[in-house]
């Protein structure tokens, strides 16, 4: 049965439906292909089975998740440089490139160049675009369109209900990705070039963290073949975080990015211990690095000796002041301690290659080579330049408070060393009791010996959190990459946290990175980030609030109580409503009101773990709620949130984060008095 011409949205539909058989087709054809006669040897046919294999799930059609989300009308053929196509031609926009059996694209990919005027054309700039058109789908199915001529003066720039349904539908389940609702000054970033650093400062719900995903899956379309060589990493606070975003990429048909958190990179040691706050300030101070250089080239020691190398019948003399010569030259080029032990019986054989040579004798790199690995000459290296064990170098200096005077004379005051100090000197490597600090340390020393590999990308989300040394052992990740660093310095909750992004981008050693702020809010509502925003000019004075433009103000109430049980009434009245609720209470709360749920008969999860149509609620301690968000959610005593942080400012930037994670509605609920920051 023929579609009828009238009926815009059945074209739509057949358009759709004949998109996902194409889809199929490309999937169905890769899985297809026969490679058992490929007469390359095992290694390459495991790894072009497993490229087969990414490919089949890079093409998995999404039943839930649209196929194509808009169109664009263009009036005349793209211009030199862009896709080819006749005049008129007309794209459909998707998560990703589809093409029917003739190789002719039914969809095109989001990120291609002529994907762009989606997001960017406007009444203003219509970017040569006749008609923008967005769909709206329920589940899967394509049920209504909306329509923007961008070329017509006789109508008026409005904006788009779809996008504003988009933006305010529901959170159940993990982080989804934004490909639809990019904002132009969003596509700007996204689409910034591999070569430079990019760091976005954005308030809470401004989209920088879908931002860094997509610029992820950006530039993986863009610089495949680079970047499938070098690699890319997204590294976020915690787990629940990453657990929340790991569906945005795959869902992009991204499949080759890594995870993890700095102690992951970090994780030379098994941590088990923690620091005070002291004690973490100074181990992250970047002031550390020049203790631990110091300590670790203290193991140099000029040659006094002689080295005597027997060749056959001949003894060959290098004397000690020629000796001091190669050792000061390899200190003078500043290369890794590692590589110039290994450089150094390689001078030494050199020098006496050099005597060979003026004897008559004419050796080659093998009698080099066997002279570097002479026992003399071994035994020089050994006494000169030792190996040294970085975990060992660190340990030393934690326990040893005269090792640790020596090097950081000048560097440290007594005070800060003091702190840094182990009360109980671990007698090995094994034995001590490690904090997450000391493993930075650790990393530092490590790169010190030998050069950390670099990847091709790195995304480092909530990097206000971060400490110098931190920021250093990320820096080392991507020294031949770049970079895309996300965070806002008013949810800064730690007692290191960043003051400022050129000082935080120095130490990552992206001096010269683009610094992008973001203040339009995509999340929050109205109400709630302006109660929020009281916060600012307690904790971050310097920023620009966040504006909310979203047309739904939201739900909000400060609500006193008197019980637990009070609380658990107002997550009860939440959870009738569609969408994620999160329950956030201080730590030292979450037990109680744990029990309170129980008692009610209320299911709950804990953060990190997947909503469900069954169990939307959530308990989240305030420490882990960064970069979470809910539907709904029921801030419990703001007070104890303050008080359980070391020291106000900290406290209040823990609250600023709490108050900002609600997409539609926030009760905040409390018996004791609110922070009176909070009253305006």
């Amino acid at each position: 049965m023929s579609t009828p011409v009238h009926d815009p949205l059945a074209r739509e539909r057949s358009h759709l439906s004949a998109s996902r058989s194409a889809l199929r087709a490309m999937r169905e054809d890769v899985e297809a292909l026969d490679i058992s006669d490929v007469t390359a040897n095992w290694v390459n046919a495991e790894v072009l089975a497993h490229q087969i294999e990414e490919r089949i799930k890079a093409l998995a059609d999404l039943s839930d998740t649209p196929l194509f989300f808009g169109r664009l009308d263009y009036l005349h053929a793209p211009g030199a440089g862009e896709a080819e196509g006749a005049e008129g031609e007309r794209f459909y926009i998707g998560r990703r490139h589809v093409h029917d059996q003739d190789g002719d694209p039914m969809v095109i990919d989001w990120r291609a160049p002529v994907s762009q005027a989606f997001y960017r054309a406007s009444k203003k700039d219509p970017m040569d675009i006749a008609l923008r058109r967005r769909f709206g789908y329920t589940g899967g199915d394509l049920t209504a369109y909306e329509d923007e001529h961008l070329s017509d003066p006789e109508e008026t720039a409005r904006t788009s209900r779809f996008l504003q349904q988009e933006i305010e539908r529901p959170r159940v389940g993990p982080m989804r990705d934004i490909v639809a609702t990019i904002q132009p000054e969003q596509d700007e970033i996204v689409r910034s070039g591999l070569s430079g650093t990019v760091c976005v400062q954005g308030g809470p719900g401004t989209g920088k963290t879908a931002v860094g995903l997509h610029r992820v899956a950006y530039l993986l379309y863009a610089h495949r073949e680079r970047l499938a060589r070098t690699g890319t990493l997204v590294i976020g606070p915690n787990r629940s975080f990453l657990h929340y975003i790991e569906q945005v990429l795959p869902a992009l048909g991204e499949l080759t990015v890594q995870q993890a958190t700095v102690d992951d990179l970090v994780s030379h040691v098994e941590i088990k211990g923690t620091d005070d706050a002291a004690a973490a300030v100074v181990k992250g101070d970047a002031r550390l690095a020049r203790v631990l250089r110091r300590a670790l080239y203290a193991h140099v020691t000029m040659p006094t000796e002689p080295v005597m190398v027997v060749r056959g019948s001949r003894r060959r003399r290098v004397p000690a002041y020629e000796l001091q010569g190669i050792v000061r030259e390899l200190l003078d080029r500043d290369i890794r301690y590692g590589a110039a032990r290994e450089a150094l019986p390689q001078r030494v054989a050199h020098a006496v290659l050099v005597q060979m040579e003026r004897s008559g004798e004419a050796p080659d790199d093998r009698v080099q080579d066997a002279v570097a690995r002479d026992s003399a000459v071994k035994a020089a290296v050994k006494a000169v330049w030792p190996a040294v064990d970085p975990a060992k170098l660190v340990l030393r200096l934690l326990s040893d408070a005269e090792f640790l005077a020596e090097h950081a004379e000048g560097i440290l005051d007594e005070d800060e060393q003091k702190a840094i100090l182990w009360a109980k000197p671990a007698r090995s490597v094994k034995s001590a009791r490690w904090s997450a600090a000391d493993a930075v340390l650790i990393d530092e020393a490590t790169d010190l010996i030998r050069r950390t590999h670099s990847l091709g990308h790195v995304v480092l989300d909530e990097a206000q959190d971060l400490s110098p040394m931190q920021y250093r052992a990320v820096g080392r990740r991507c020294t031949t990459g770049s970079a895309t660093v996300l965070g806002d310095l008013a949810q800064g909750t730690t007692p290191w946290a960043t003051r400022g992004w050129q000082e935080a981008l120095a130490h990552l050693g992206k001096p010269d990175a683009l610094v992008e702020e973001l203040t339009a809010g995509f999340r929050v509502p109205t109400d709630v980030i302006a109660y929020a925003s009281r916060l600012l000019p307690h904790i971050a004075p310097g920023l620009t609030p966040v504006v909310s433009i979203r047309e739904n103000p939201g739900h909000f109430e400060v609500r006193p109580v008197s019980a637990a049980s009070e609380v658990v009434d107002a997550c009860r009245a939440w959870l009738r409503h569609e969408g994620s609720t999160g329950l956030i209470a201080a730590d030292v709360r979450v037990p109680e009101l744990a029990e309170a749920l129980e008692q009610a008969g209320i299911p709950y999860l804990g953060p990190g773990e997947e909503t469900t149509r069954e169990t939307r609620l959530t308990l989240v301690p305030a420490s882990l709620a960064k970069g979470l968000e809910y539907d709904y959610v029921v801030l419990d005593e703001p007070g104890a949130v303050v008080d359980g942080e070391p020291d106000e400012r900290t406290g209040l930037r823990r609250l600023y984060v709490a108050l900002t994670r609600a997409v539609s509605g926030l009760t905040v609920t409390h018996t004791a008095p609110l922070p009176p920051q909070l009253l305006a």
